[in-house]
């Protein structure tokens, strides 16, 4: 991340304002896209993914405030962290701009240092969400690790045991006590495969503590 440039896209209508935005953040080193209205910004998403957005309020076709719905309302997006840019200074305005997702609110004319410094808050706040994300994931993943762990041992060891029982039954050519060997082998089978069948039907999982602080779904 810290050797790309970070990507911004500008959602503004008035031709010259979109040019001096986009100048200032080319020298300043980033990756720039821009788009006329709301509709242009979201066809653009699919092949430039921001991580800061700064769309102006009134706009023809799509406002800032329906795009930054839009943005905030798709699980894909909500990350990018939206500001709005109005001549709307009230502050029941601001308040509304901020009702709609946004996370930052500046008013024109837009004082080139001030908009940096938020852009530059912003990408702090994008890469703290990054990591938590990613954190998130990562527990999600040792707790499904766990949760194997734990459900499938005493199926395994059965099996284990079971064929361990059997090759001992051959060997001595105790045919009758294979079939119990066989019988064992097959119920932990079963077993397992009900495991793995509870997890590919989980929807709504919840946790559960073992040994500590061991944190594993709850089957």
């Amino acid at each position: 991340m810290t050797n790309q440039k970070r990507k911004i896209l500008i959602v503004e209508d008035e031709e010259h304002a979109r040019y001096l935005l986009e100048r200032l953040l080319a020298v300043n080193n980033f990756d720039v896209q821009t788009a006329e209205d709301g509709q242009a910004a979201l066809k653009l998403l699919n092949d430039f993914s921001p991580q800061i957005i700064l769309a102006d309020w009134s706009m023809p076709n799509m406002d800032g405030a329906k795009l930054c719905e839009k943005i905030k309302s798709n699980p894909e997006y909500r990350q990018i962290y939206f500001i709005l840019l109005t001549a709307k200074s009230a502050l029941h305005d601001k308040v509304t701009g901020l009702d709609t997702g946004a996370d930052d609110y500046v008013t024109k004319p837009v004082e080139n240092d001030e908009l940096l410094a938020r852009i530059r808050s912003g990408l702090r706040i994008y890469d703290l969400q990054l990591e938590l994300k990613k954190s998130e994931h990562d527990r999600a993943l040792l707790e499904m690790a766990a949760t194997l762990g734990h459900q499938m041992n005493n199926p395994l060891s059965a099996f284990t045991m079971a064929m361990a029982s059997m090759k001992k039954n051959i060997a001595q050519k105790n045919l009758d006590d294979i079939k119990d060997d066989l019988d064992l082998m097959n119920n932990a089978i079963k077993r397992m495969q009900e495991i793995t069948g509870k997890l590919s039907m989980l929807k709504d999982p919840s946790l559960t503590t073992y040994l500590g602080n061991t944190k594993m779904l709850k089957l």
